[in-house]
């Protein structure tokens, strides 16, 4: 799908009076009858920049971070009002700093994802904010750890990383638009209380999960809905160990970790069920709801992820479906208490205490980019000769797995839009095969591909150079000298 696709594909929603589209013939959108509205033109207030990251999720604080630190004037876009995306409102935990020694008995132990992201785990821990890469005791065959982190102080530890950092910080500001050179991206146009704004840079990095900004630039790309959606929910009122007990009690246990909760050492952070074993009103209620009983935690008395999943008939970027979906997650939210309250002991008093402020996706448009990482490139641990970081884990594990407990690399080319000459991407955005898509999505691979864009699109701005100019070679030394991990 090109920009003109893209357009249409935005006014046939009915928001074309929105998108500012010419007069034209009326179109008949959900039996509403839509006409063309020719909005006036205005001068924008522009601000200009070295780098522009859209989108403050896992990806783009990393990104963000990593450009300010390089010393570029460096701009951040996000529609909420708080950064951490995924990590924050549709995960468990973040998976995986490390590769999967524990599967493979003799494979030596690597932490593979360093850099800013474990800088983000350390202040976490400095303030109570998550359990530690706990070792998986058991369902290791799936994660040799699991870092659960506390959502709230997420949002806050890295809020103050950026503006330690330097970085321009625009929350509650919308996308709306690119700013095109033939193909270059000039700017990019928000809109917020403020009014609407341009913001001028060098060089852009695409964060958003959905891929606005690409799509916005023209970059080509589709939109496989090959996932379902979810909208995750903490939970309060109810203990991690009776919850332990309950699947124990039924012979249920698949994974289980140990870390640091509510300020103790070795105490449960992690467990996940077996559904076959679980009793048939819990277990059947659980499958109508898209209900997982996979959560994590770092406090006693709080489930920090219930994850609800909903499988929508078209694409999470259509509006109109969109709505029907969210409507549909809470009342599965709703149901979701229900089971716990009625079924496991400890949770007869449990509320929710959190609901994201919308529905997460694990892929929204899948950009084209200069590479695509395959299957193969995946599960036989292979590294390319423009590898911006290692990666070791696999969400379909233990059914997929990284060969030999080992990584596999991203190449600098897979993170470039391909067709534009100063766009990068990074996220849930990259790699078209699901399988791949399994592994390369996943919330520690986007943080480490958010150092990588950062770090590169601060080098391009540095340079006055498009993303196909940069020296391999310079981006490297700058990654390894900010304490990026490369196998080998």
């Amino acid at each position: 799908m090109n920009r003109r696709d893209f357009s249409k594909h935005i006014l046939m929603l009915g928001i074309g009076a929105q998108a500012g589209f010419a007069k034209g013939n009326p179109v008949r959108t959900r039996n509403q009858l839509v006409n063309y509205y020719e909005e006036p033109a205005k001068k924008l207030p522009v601000r200009k920049f070295d780098v522009v990251i859209a989108g403050a999720g896992t990806a783009g604080v990393v990104a963000a971070l990593a450009a300010a630190r390089q010393g570029t004037k460096t701009a951040l876009i996000e529609v909420k009002g708080y950064p951490g995306g995924t990590v924050t409102e549709g995960g468990t935990a973040l998976h995986s700093f490390y590769n999967l020694w524990k599967a493979f008995p003799g494979v030596k132990k690597r932490q593979v994802v360093r850099g800013i992201p474990q800088e983000i785990i350390d202040r976490l821990a400095k303030v109570g904010g998550t359990s530690g890469h706990a070792e998986m005791s058991k369902g290791y065959d799936f994660d040799s750890v699991c870092t659960a982190i506390d959502t709230e102080i997420y949002k806050l530890v890295t809020f103050e990383m950026l503006d330690e950092a330097g970085v321009f910080v625009c929350v509650n500001t919308l996308l709306t638009g690119a700013i095109m050179d033939g193909s270059r991206i000039k700017g990019v146009i928000t809109e917020s209380r403020s009014g609407r704004e341009v913001f001028y840079a060098k060089s852009f990095v695409d964060c958003t999960a959905y891929g606005d900004l690409a799509a916005y630039a023209g970059a080509k790309y589709t939109e496989p809905n090959d996932y379902a959606v979810c909208n995750s929910i903490g939970v309060a009122n109810v203990s991690m160990d009776k919850y332990y007990e309950f699947l124990k009690s039924h012979d249920a246990i698949y994974q289980q970790a140990e870390g640091r909760r509510s300020g103790k050492d070795g105490q449960i952070v992690r467990l996940q069920g077996r559904n076959v074993n679980l009793p048939a009103g819990f277990r059947d209620g659980a499958r109508k709801i898209g209900m997982s009983t996979v959560t994590t935690t770092v406090h006693d008395n709080y489930f920090m992820f219930i994850k609800l999943n909903l499988k929508m008939p078209v694409s999470p970027t259509n509006r109109d479906a969109v709505t029907k979906a969210e409507l549909e997650l809470r009342r599965h939210q709703a149901k979701a208490i229900e089971l716990f309250r009625k079924y496991v002991p400890g949770c007869e008093k449990a509320f929710i205490a959190r609901t994201s402020p919308s529905l997460n996706i694990r892929r929204g448009r899948l950009i084209t980019c200069d590479y695509d990482i395959s299957h193969e490139d995946v599960i036989e641990g292979r590294h390319f000769d423009d590898d911006v970081m290692a990666y070791g884990f696999h969400d379909s594990a233990p059914r997929l797995q990284v060969k030999n407990g080992g990584t596999y690399g991203i190449p600098y080319r897979a993170l470039r839009a391909a067709g534009i000459d100063n766009l990068l991407v990074a996220g849930m955005m990259i790699t078209s095969d699901h399988r791949a898509h399994m592994s390369t999505r996943n919330t520690v691979s986007c943080m480490g591909q958010g150092q990588a864009t950062g770090t590169a699109a601060a080098l391009c701005a540095y340079k006055n150079c498009g993303t196909r100019q940069l020296p391999y070679a310079d981006l490297r030394k700058t990654l390894e000298k900010d304490n990026v991990y490369f196998e080998g």
